[in-house]
C-alpha cells in the first residue's frame, strides 16, 4: 500500500459506503438503479479502454474520466478484482 494509506479508515469507509448504498437500495426506484449500473458499466468499459497497454493511476484516471480521486480510487480497485485490469 502506499505510505500515508490508513487501511483502517479505508476499511470503515468501505463499511460506511455499502451501508449508504443499501440505504439508498431502499429507497431508490428500481430505473434509477438500472441507470446507474448501466452508467456504471458504461464508465468501467471507458476505463479498461484508457488502461489498455498503460499503467493507470488514479489520478489521471480522475482527471481523464472527470471522476473524483476516490471515485477513480474505487474504480480502479474494482476492476483490478475482477481482473480486468
Amino acid at each position: 500500500m502506499d505510505e500515508g494509506v490508513d487501511p483502517t479508515k479505508m476499511c470503515q469507509s468501505l463499511v460506511d459506503k455499502v451501508a449508504q448504498s443499501k440505504q439508498l437500495m431502499a429507497v431508490a426506484h428500481p430505473e434509477v438503479l438500472t441507470l446507474f449500473e448501466n452508467w456504471l458499466e458504461e464508465l468501467e468499459e471507458e476505463v479498461v479502454q484508457l488502461a489498455a497497454g498503460r499503467e493507470m493511476d488514479p489520478a489521471s484516471l480522475a482527471e481523464e474520466t472527470g471522476l473524483s480521486r476516490s471515485g477513480a480510487e474505487f474504480i480502479v480497485a474494482k476492476l483490478s478484482r475482477e481482473g480486468r485490469l
